[in-house]
């Protein structure tokens, strides 16, 4: 099941994501006299989990999930969280993406934290500020939190999972190289686009080799597979929760493989006004963004 986050006539809703439309949960938990969160935040919070709003959009008849659907092309997508209470990032997590710029493999998570600032959503602009002339991107598996995790076990780590979704982490290269660390370079408005939906844990349960690409302007850059990794999902949430309390609706980017801008040969090929970056990750979807200049 894939939930996403939208307006409809101003109004926020969230619902169940299909190739053409989407059903509201909220509105069809009141058509079967129950209730749900109105919020897509809150329901995460609440514990209630993907597996309560399958066997709900199951057991609906199918006049029940039309009368509370819309066709995807007369709502607005929004990112699936708003305000994460943080964004945790990992860096050098693909062998590939290590070996395309002849860095070590690490041998513990090397992390950073992106603000909630970054976040937009689907078909948003990324916003190249004038000051930065080394704009690029970063296909990434994000793992969204629907439990809070304190020292948690690898073998533990599945149960804390509410889904997954998409992220790109914008970077400017000129400022995350000029600095020590990277937080500056990672961290301005709009830098981390987020979406389309989040599928959920129970179905996506194998997230060990999933194909992750992306396209500039229909230019194949990245293509690569989760497979790649150096961390699994389970390994890195019990890294990070042995440091930091993981929270409900926490997102996590788990790293980015081969392709980015910077190491393009023979030459690098940054993102300029009016690129359109288009990262599709298997059985996610598609998350695209067009860049503008800051006015």
């Amino acid at each position: 099941m894939r939930l996403a986050r939208y307006l409809d006539e101003e109004r926020e809703n969230y619902g169940v994501l299909t190739s053409d439309k989407i059903t509201c949960l909220p509105r069809l938990a009141k058509r079967l006299d129950m209730q749900l969160p109105e919020l897509l935040r809150d329901f995460i919070a609440s514990g209630i989990g993907g597996e309560t709003a399958e066997k709900q959009f199951r057991e609906a008849t199918k006049e029940d999930i039309e009368s509370v659907s819309r066709p995807i092309n007369e709502v607005t997508l929004l990112s699936p969280i708003d305000f994460p209470p943080k964004i945790v990032c990992l860096g050098l997590n693909y062998r590939d993406h290590a070996a395309e710029q002849n860095a070590a493999i690490p041998d513990e998570p090397v992390i950073f934290i992106k603000p909630h600032t970054t976040i937009i959503g689907p078909n948003e602009n990324i916003v190249k500020p004038s000051f930065v002339k080394k704009l690029d991107y970063e296909a990434e598996l994000a793992i969204v939190m629907g439990r809070k995790a304190k020292n948690v076990s690898v073998s533990e780590t599945k149960s804390y999972i509410f889904g997954y979704t998409i992220l790109n982490d914008v970077s400017a290269r000129d400022l995350q190289f000029k600095d020590k660390q990277w937080t500056r370079g990672k961290s301005i408005d709009t830098f981390a686009p987020t979406g389309p939906s989040i599928t959920t844990e129970n179905q996506l349960q194998d997230t060990s080799n999933l194909f992750i690409r992306t396209w500039v302007n229909n230019e194949p850059r990245q293509d690569s597979t989760t497979k790649n990794m150096v961390f699994n999902v389970y390994e890195i949430i019990h890294h990070l929760s042995r440091i930091m309390t993981l929270e409900p609706c926490d997102i996590i980017a788990t790293g980015t493989p081969a392709g980015v801008g910077f190491a393009q040969k023979p030459q690098p090929k940054f993102l300029q006004p009016l690129d359109i970056v288009r990262i599709q990750i298997e059985k996610i979807g598609i998350l695209e963004n067009t860049v503008t200049e800051e006015t």
